[in-house]
């Protein structure tokens, strides 16, 4: 036995009930990704469908109809899932640090660029470059632990340095940024 058949009050709908049943559940699970849910909301959004089917004003926009009842059953979903605060109440808990969701974002994109520029310098200059910049490792260890000269890894430093200055000025050109300036964080 379907839902349909369970709520029938007319027959004049069914046919329409029926036809558009899969699609909903197509857009549900999209929208979900979990096949148990999706099933739960089309099947909740025909019960309001059937239920409220006098609502209908204009035959004609049927389907935007239940899809629409199916976007309010998402969302009271979500809300069921959610335990709500009041905001005010949460402002003495909020980091003071000023992060933003904006910063966050724009330091995740400056990370990834410096990844990759670093990823594109020569072996070499890579391994002094991310001993002694990112692992903090001394001139000398790092010239014990690659077995070369002091010198060796100085000068392989300031080029990996140099390369990565332009390196990152270039992609910074080319994302029409405005020229900023790299700073040294060590």
């Amino acid at each position: 036995m379907n839902i349909i058949t369970l709520f029938r009050r007319s027959g004049a709908h069914d046919e329409q009930f029926e036809l558009i049943r899969p699609r909903l559940f197509r857009v549900a699970y999209s929208w979900s990704r979990n096949r148990e849910l999706a099933e739960d909301l089309t099947q909740e959004t025909l019960i309001r469908g059937l239920k409220n089917i006098k609502q209908l004003q204009d035959p004609e926009k049927f389907d935007s109809w239940l899809f629409s009842i199916l976007h309010n059953c998402w969302r009271d979903h979500f809300r069921k899932l959610v335990n709500t605060e009041d905001i005010d109440d949460m402002a003495d808990s909020l980091p003071a640090d000023g992060r933003t969701p904006e910063g966050e974002h724009t330091l995740s994109q400056l990370v990834l660029q410096v990844r990759a520029a670093v990823a594109s310098l020569p072996v070499g200059q890579r391994q002094v470059v991310t001993l002694v910049d990112l692992e903090e490792f001394s001139y000398m260890d790092v010239a014990r632990i690659l077995d070369i000269p002091v010198g060796t890894v100085m000068s392989r430093l300031s080029r990996a340095r140099q390369n990565l200055q332009v390196l990152l000025q270039e992609h910074a050109t080319s994302a029409g940024q405005q020229h900023g300036y790299l700073r040294r964080v060590k």
